[in-house]
Formats: C-alpha cells, structure tokens, sequence
C-alpha cells in the first residue's frame, strides 16, 4: 500500500494505491489503516483524494481484523462524502466487500485491460448456482459500464484512467468549502438542428454541445440508462453539471434507472457547489407493469428529492416536449428552479395531444370523427402552447434556440453571489 500527496494542477490532492506486486495488494489490518490515515489527511486538509485500485481482496490470514480494516475504510468514505471529491480508479481486481468503497465514492472509472469488481468470484458462483462466467462476464467493464451503473467511465488502459480522473477533478472544487476552478472561457460549438415534429429522435448531445464551452462536455455513464444524458461541461468557463433528456433511447422517457443516474449526479453536483442546466425533451415516465413493480414510483421520488433539495443555481430549457409527472421532476418552476426557459415550438401539458383528446372529447370524436384534426389544433394551442406556462409564470420567458446559450450564462452570472461553498450533504450511493 502506497500512500502520499501530490499536487495536480497546483492542487495538493491525497492518493492512495495498493501494489499487486506485494502480497497480491490484498488488504491486511496495517493496510486498512494507511488508507484511513491518508484519508483522514485529505479530510484535514481539505483535498480530494484518489484512490488506484488492484487487490485480491482482503487477506484470508488475518481473518476478522481484515474484515474490520474494511469497515474503517467504509466509513472514513461515509465520513468525506459530500466533504471533498473522492475518485475510484479500479485497475485490476477488486472483489469481496472491496467493492463498496468505490460505491461510497463520487466518481468510479475503470480500466478496460484487467479491471473487474464483484461481491463473488467467478469460483463461488460456480460452486453456489452453476454458472460458469469468467471475471469480465461476472463483473467487467462492459457490465458495470452497462448494466449495474457501477462505473462512471470507462478508460482503454492505466494511463487513460488516470487521465481522465484528472479531468473529472478539472471541474471540481478541492472540497465543499471552496469554489469549483475556473477555466479559460471558450465559445460553444454549433448547436444541431432539432426536428420540430416530437416523433423524430435526435441527438440531445448536439444541443448540450451548442450551449456550452467548445469541446468541455464530460459525460458520465453514456451507455447506462441513456435517455438520460448526464456529465460536467464548462458555460464561460465556469464548471457545471448538465442532466438532459436523450430522445434517441426510450423516446427521453424517465425510467427506474435514469432517475437514480440523475438523483444522485444531480446530489453530487449540489455537494460541490456546480450549477444545474437541465435540458427537457420527455414524454413522461416509462410505461409499463416492469416499471411499476421495479419500483419507479419510489425510484423516481430520488429525482424528484434531488432536484427539490438542491440550494446550488438551478435553470431548465425545455427544448421540444414536457409531459406529465416528467414535466415536474425535470427541474420544474414548481420544484424551486431559479430560471425556466422554452424554445418556441415546446409543448407543456399533462399528456400528449392524441392521448389528451381521446378523453377531453371523447363523445365528440365518437359522435364525429372527422373533427379529430380540429380538436389536436385547439388543444395543441389552448393548453400545450409554452404561451400558457408563460402566462402563469411557469416558465420565464420564451427563447430562440440561438439565444440559449447567451441567455443561461447570463442568468448564471446573475446568482453568482447564490454560491456559497459549505458542507451541504453527503452524495449517498443511489
């Protein structure tokens, strides 16, 4: 176990990193107890800490005083959540209750070479259920980038995962007291053309593009839950969290999963002091009877909580649709929102037109079906308009697509004086 300070961009930072080349880098008491004391370093000083991970796990010869440096090491995580950045760079194995450090912390990146975490080994759950998978299938990039959610990102080697655990902390703060860093401002990119009619599915990446910093969007998690699009990205230099709807996976519609991804980069994001710019193009949440007994309802409230709670500056544009419960949890006015913005040809409403017609006027249409196409233009223009949430203030103000990225950082700079670095709360795993 190696363990020391080093400074990154003019910043100290604390590290730690076990050496598979010494007893297989598995955890013993001693061990345990040089990773808390770097971290209790980095929590005295007030310096995000990295941890390089490649262990065999915990030392099978020491017994329960292994198991113990575990739960020191679990806690003195618990401890520094939402206090100062925490980064997991998984670079060989990590299994057995080693995996829930890198749980505990905010960010999770995984080297594709060797890199693989599981609560069982390949052995166990061959002798317990008769499956035979190897490391990757049990517990590979490929699954904890896709399917568990593990992973925030995934790098192709070594030194690309520990690139990159430099640029995640390139947008945050040194700790919960401090502001995040400032970069060299940068002109956007060019904003994608956004088809006007709702059933066409587009790119959202294209306009999170044209809004913000050329070149500065850092997305987290891009193959799990993709219709929601999460990651850091620069507006006039200045870091902030982007949380956006993807149209091309599910329609944009909120899932069981897309809403625990956003709760709780959403939290992060919060915890650090990052502005929220919430991009809105869904049709509501995911329908179905998998979805309602996985837990949406209950699920979906962690979103819904972590947009409420949030005291960080906090603005929404509604790019094309906003229906139902998804209007509201996307950052909505309702939820405390500082500035909500809709591009011209938005539609806000409980549902969609076709949906909301068949049973606002449902004897009209069975009377006279030919009035249906009447009917859409009525309903489309006396409720879906964003006139009729600017008219009752639920959103602010009505933009051109091209306007929007002058118009967020305006607004930003407007409640610079909002943020005020403190410890808000910890970033509980979601």
């Amino acid at each position: 176990m190696v363990t020391g300070i080093a400074n990154i961009d003019e910043r100290p930072v604390a590290l730690f990193s076990q050496d598979p080349g010494v007893l297989g880098g598995s955890l013993g008491e001693i061990h345990a107890q040089k990773i808390v004391r770097v971290m209790e370093h980095a929590e005295r000083g007030l310096m995000p800490i990295i941890g390089l991970i490649d262990s065999g796990g915990a030392r099978i010869q020491e017994g329960v005083a292994a198991l113990d440096g575990y739960g020191t090491i679990f806690r003195a995580n618990v401890r520094l959540s939402g206090r100062v950045p925490q980064i997991s760079v998984v670079l060989g194995p990590c299994a057995g209750g080693a995996v829930y450090s890198p749980a505990l912390t905010d960010i999770v990146i995984m080297a594709k070479d060797r890199a693989h975490m599981f609560v069982t080994g390949p052995k166990v759950v061959r002798a317990v259920t008769n499956e035979n998978v190897t490391a990757a299938e049990l517990g590979g990039p490929v699954v904890h980038s896709q399917q568990s959610g593990v992973a925030h990102l995934v790098a192709s080697d070594a030194e690309d995962a520990l690139r990159l655990a430099r640029q995640v902390l390139s947008y945050l703060p040194s700790s919960a007291s401090e502001s995040a860093p400032f970069s060299a401002p940068a002109p956007a990119g060019t904003l994608a053309d956004i088809p006007h009619n709702f059933r066409k599915p587009y790119d959202v990446r294209g306009a999170i593009g044209g809004i913000v910093d050329l070149d500065s969007f850092l997305e987290l998690q891009p193959k799990y839950a993709r219709n929601l699009v999460i990651g850091f990205a620069r507006m006039e230099g200045q870091p902030v969290g982007i949380i956006a709807n993807q149209p091309q996976a599910l329609a944009g519609t909120l899932n069981s999963a897309a809403s625990e991804k956003g709760a709780r980069f959403v939290r992060m994001c919060d915890a650090f002091g990052l502005p929220l710019i919430t991009l809105v193009d869904t049709p509501g949440f995911l329908p179905g009877t998998k979805e309602e007994s996985g837990g949406v309802i209950r699920r979906g409230a962690k979103l819904l909580y972590a947009f409420a709670e949030a005291r960080v500056p906090r603005i929404t544009v509604i790019l094309r649709k906003a229906f139902g419960g998804a209007y509201i949890v996307m950052n909505s006015k309702s939820l405390g929102a500082d500035a909500v913005f809709a591009w011209p040809h938005s539609h806000i409403a409980v549902m969609g037109a076709e949906g909301a017609i068949d049973v606002i006027h449902r004897r009209e249409l069975t009377a006279d079906p030919s009035r249906r196409h009447e009917l859409l233009a009525d309903y489309q223009s006396t409720v879906m308009d964003p006139l009729v949430a600017a008219s009752r203030l639920s959103i602010d103000e009505i933009i051109e697509p091209s306007h929007t990225r002058a118009i967020v950082a305006a607004t930003l700079f407007s409640l610079t004086r909002t943020r005020r670095p403190s410890f808000r709360h910890d970033n509980l795993p979601q």
